[in-house]
């Protein structure tokens, strides 16, 4: 009997194409055995840790590709370099979280939990956040182009250096957070509240900036060309050295007929 229980346990082994099928034959716990696991460098695609509790483990460079993750709880896991690519990590809990340099392509993050998570120089291209909290993540250098972030927490976030080029960012709570050169190019932040930010560098051409607050706001550098800026607030403000060659401004607040006038100048237009 006993060699029979061997023999099939082996063929089950033989047969598992997961981790966590492997976890279910060894008797393993998913929410007690897999916190602080060393999990680096390994094959993890289209793998299932729903509600795992992989809170400090190390997942390194791992291949989570197409994984299902939703629920998990990754809070302070290092996931250095890790290929997350659409993985599904809906509610996940990751703050605390190390993902430099991570691929979260296609990712869904909806609901996740990022907040104190480093973010820095991570490919977050067409990922689904959308509600997720991002406030005090470090974001600098990441490629965040056509994420859908509507309705996200990023508030005190550092998005300097990132690329948010066509990104969804309706209702997304920006305050406090640093743009100071990043992409914002083709961006919809109409009627945001950009008060006192630091754009300082920062592309917003072809944006649509309209009746947006930008009142005191950093502009020193800015790419303006082409951008929509119809009834936005640029009480004290500084155009001198933005870019704003067919930028249309109109009803502003803080516009001077001085400023106007360079603002014409300077190929802007004014309906």
């Amino acid at each position: 009997m006993f060699v029979q229980e061997i023999k099939v346990s082996i063929k089950q082994i033989e047969k598992t194409k997961t981790l966590s099928e492997l976890a279910k034959i060894a008797g393993l716990d998913e929410k007690r055995d897999f916190v602080d696991i060393d999990l680096s460098n390994e094959e993890l695609s289209y793998d299932i840790f729903t509600h795992a509790d992989l809170s400090g483990a190390d997942l390194r460079s791992a291949n989570l590709r197409s994984a299902n993750l939703s629920y998990a709880d990754l809070n302070f896991a290092d996931l250095n370099f890790a290929d997350l690519s659409y993985a599904d990590l809906n509610f996940a809990d990751l703050s605390g979280a190390d993902l430099k340099g991570a691929n979260l392509r296609g990712a869904n993050l909806s609901g996740a939990d990022l907040i104190g998570a480093n973010l820095s120089g991570a490919d977050l291209i067409g990922a689904n956040l959308r509600g997720a909290k991002l406030s005090g993540t470090k974001l600098s250098g990441a490629n965040l182009r056509s994420a859908k972030l509507s309705d996200a927490d990023l508030s005190r976030a550092d998005l300097s250096h990132a690329d948010l080029s066509h990104a969804k960012l309706s209702d997304a709570d920006l305050s406090g957070a640093n743009l100071s050169n990043a992409i914002l190019s083709g961006v919809n932040l109409s009627a945001a509240n950009l008060s006192h930010f630091n754009l300082s560098g920062a592309d917003l051409s072809h944006a649509d900036l309209s009746h947006a607050d930008l009142s005191h706001a950093n502009l020193s550098g800015v790419n303006f060309s082409d951008t929509d800026l119809i009834g936005a607030n640029l009480i004290g403000v500084n155009l001198s050295r933005a870019a704003v060659r067919t930028a249309r401004f109109g009803d502003n607040l803080g516009i001077s007929e001085f400023m106007k006038y360079d603002l014409i100048q300077r190929k802007a237009i004014f309906n």
